[in-house]
């Protein structure tokens, strides 16, 4: 027989600690939940044992997931728990899963790691980079207070507003996007197919060409001998963008935010990833301070970060949230006042999930606006570009024609 060491949860959210006898950890914790008791952790007692660093399972590289897979894993795994089935029953349920998703292979990992003593929260952050300190540090204190279920339920909830976020965002671009390319495809089609073929026609002729007719034929020749360069432009221009939008220093992101544009828009989109981060962690009974610092490490904007630097030490001052917020460039008047009723009534995080709901909506209406702008803006330039072009190849060709019957 073996003796472990367990702490655990009743349903009415008391944490206990004991040690039982089991002939192995199957058994013991079949034993804790006869006793009606939710496991959240479970070593062996032993004289002079070390915690393995790398028990069977574990894998050398950490497992990649993608944020749909954090999403459906939460949303899984909270299901299971709410349903009565111990935190070890439960990883292994999930990776028993048939498919292409990496699901049962976290859970594999997962459960490896919690075998060898680890709680839930470390065991996360050891396992994947994918779940990010927020949501480790939100587990934690869902295994103290005895509520994993009820705070991964919230988490998945927050997830899904984030990803329904992103993803508004991101569909409301793809058409002006795919005019865009559209136009882009236009022109290069007529300045390498269309533009030599007039060209081949016109000199067997032996006319003279107008001069924009030149232009066009110089340029259509200038961009076959070149192309490659022009594709490595293109291809490195996209490669530094991307790295930009991860890297992007203070000056960089102000000039981004002061845009005239897309300004507005980014505002709101940092303002409404605070007001949810925010508002999940204060409901899942996490400190203001605490809570605060990780929103910090959630915010992309380097601007956004340093001001939360500075609304974090005035709350430690024993300032207000919204007397805080009151001396930020980054919020408006309108949300301070949102936050500050939240405070009198006892329910600031009921209100800061309130305020999220509304920057979001007036997010997605300025992103409609900016895409019915670029719209018809990308289809005018489009017609622009290729009727001179098409004029041009027209007019040559009468010229062409004329010179013949004189």
């Amino acid at each position: 027989m073996k003796t472990f060491l367990y702490k655990a949860a009743s349903r009415d959210g008391a944490i206990s600690n004991g040690r039982i006898a089991a002939a192995d950890r199957t058994s013991a914790l079949d034993q804790i939940e006869v006793l009606g008791l939710q496991p959240l952790s479970l070593t062996e007692e032993a004289a002079g044992r070390k915690p393995k660093e790398a028990a069977q399972g574990h894998h050398q590289e950490p497992v990649r997931l993608k944020p749909a897979e954090v999403l459906e894993f939460t949303e899984e795994l909270a299901e299971l728990l709410r349903g009565g089935i111990h935190l070890e029953r439960s990883l292994a349920i999930i990776e028993r899963r048939k498919g292409k998703s990496r699901l049962p292979l976290i859970a594999l990992e997962l459960r490896s790691r919690i075998r060898d003593g680890k709680t839930l929260s470390d065991a996360l952050r050891h396992s994947s980079p994918d779940f990010g300190e927020l949501y480790c540090r939100l587990v934690a204190a869902g295994e103290e207070s005895g509520a994993l279920n009820r705070i991964l339920a919230r988490q998945a909830e927050h997830l899904k507003a984030l990803q329904a976020l992103k993803s508004g965002v991101v569909f409301a671009m793809i058409y002006p996007a795919f005019l865009c390319l559209s136009a882009v495809g236009v022109i290069v089609m007529f300045v390498t197919f269309l533009i030599p073929k007039l060209m081949d026609l016109l000199e067997s002729t032996g006319g003279s060409l107008p001069g924009g007719a030149r232009f066009i034929i110089g340029l259509s020749e200038s961009f076959q001998s070149t192309w490659g360069f022009w594709l490595g432009l293109t291809v490195a221009v996209i490669l530094f963008g991307s790295w930009f939008a991860r890297h992007r220093s203070m000056e960089w992101d102000r000039l981004l935010l002061g845009s005239p544009l897309l300004g507005k828009v980014m505002h709101l989109r940092q303002q409404v990833l605070f007001l949810e981060t925010m508002s999940s962690l204060l409901e899942n009974g996490l400190p203001i301070v605490n809570a605060l610092s990780l929103t910090r490490n959630a915010m992309p904007s380097p601007f956004y970060r340093k001001e939360i630097d500075l609304i974090r030490t005035r709350v430690q001052d024993g300032e207000g949230l919204s007397d805080s917020l009151v001396h930020s460039a980054c919020f408006p008047t309108i949300l301070t006042d949102l936050i500050s009723v939240g405070e009198e009534t006892g329910d600031l995080s009921g209100a800061l999930e309130r305020a999220s709901v509304r920057f979001e909506a007036e997010l997605k209406r300025n992103v409609e606006r900016i895409s019915a702008i670029i719209q018809p803006t990308v289809v005018i330039l489009m017609a622009v570009m290729v009727g001179f072009m098409a004029y041009l190849m027209i007019s040559a060709i009468f010229q062409t024609v004329s010179g013949l019957g004189a």
